[in-house]
């Protein structure tokens, strides 16, 4: 008889009903490495804070930081921040070297001592011009019929008609007006000057004889002037240089009852070689040596 079939026993399987702590687990972990990380992410570094700022206001050229904070400490090896660029001073705002402001006005004040050392010496040179056609015409019993003036100009020596040196409406010369050129021509041919012959009339409009205008009437008395000086006078052509004003520049105040017969002339002008800046100093140096410029002796 064969032996009983034992019966096996099918034992029953637990379920793991603590599964879900390692999910739980692995969720914590996860937040907290979220939380530490932004945490850490959140930490200002004082240090490479303070470099930012230094950097930023020494890119915009400010000296002083408009943060607030304190002093930046640069690490070892570190690099400092690039220095302000500062742009050149314009040209005449800038404070100026106190030496050179000396130097300038000592080379300024130099220069208008000699510039004034010029005028003065050819003020001097054109008196003693003056003087010396001033002895010559007394010597001659001429010196009434002229009168002389010194300006920035130079000298100007004016043939007027009180002794008819020209007649009325003509442009000939009398033989007293011959005999002051006589007495100007050797002078005048001893100098280098340029030599200017003014012509003029009186201020009365009236219409020449033999001339349409006055124009024309000055212009030919200029011509015979400047004609007798280098013709007779041989004093060079290439000086001489003729003008008519007309009855534009009277010599006095054509009120005055002497002015008809004044007004009516022919300038002889001796024309001052000097630059513009020394003949303005002029009148400054005949004031001060307490000489007149008009009509002297």
């Amino acid at each position: 008889m064969a032996a009983p079939r034992r019966r096996r026993v099918i034992e029953e399987e637990h379920g793991n009903h603590e599964r879900w702590l390692i999910t739980y687990a692995d969720m914590i972990t996860l937040l907290m490495v979220l939380f530490i990380v932004m945490f850490a992410i959140s930490q200002v570094d004082q240090k490479r804070f303070e470099q930012l700022k230094e950097g930023m206001a020494a890119g915009f050229g400010e000296n002083a930081s408009p943060f607030q904070g304190t002093e930046a400490v640069m690490p070892d090896g570190a690099t400092q921040p690039i220095a302000p660029v500062t742009p050149l001073a314009a040209e005449g705002t800038g404070p100026e070297d106190p030496a050179t402001v000396s130097r300038t006005a000592a080379l300024a004040e130099q220069d208008e001592q000699d510039r004034y050392s010029e005028a003065a010496a050819e003020v001097d040179r054109l008196d003693a011009l003056r003087r010396r056609i001033d002895q010559a015409l007394r010597e001659r019993g001429l010196r009434q019929d002229v009168r002389m003036q010194l300006d920035e100009r130079g000298l100007t020596v004016s043939l007027v008609s009180r002794h008819i040196v020209f007649a009325p409406d003509v442009a000939d010369l009398t033989s007293r007006g011959v005999q002051v050129l006589d007495v100007l021509a050797p002078v005048l041919r001893d100098i280098p000057d340029r030599v200017d012959v003014d012509g003029h009339t009186n201020q009365v409009k009236v219409k020449p004889k033999y001339y349409p205008t006055d124009w024309e009437l000055s212009a030919a008395r200029a011509v015979t002037v400047l004609r007798y000086l280098n013709e007779r006078g041989d004093v060079a052509a290439s000086r001489l240089t003729a003008v008519a004003f007309g009855h534009q520049r009277p010599l006095i105040d054509p009120s005055r009852p002497e002015a008809r017969t004044l007004n009516k002339r022919v300038d002889v002008v001796v024309v001052s070689g000097a630059d513009d800046a020394t003949r303005a100093l002029f009148d400054e140096v005949l004031a001060d040596r307490g000489i007149s410029g008009g009509e002297r002796g």
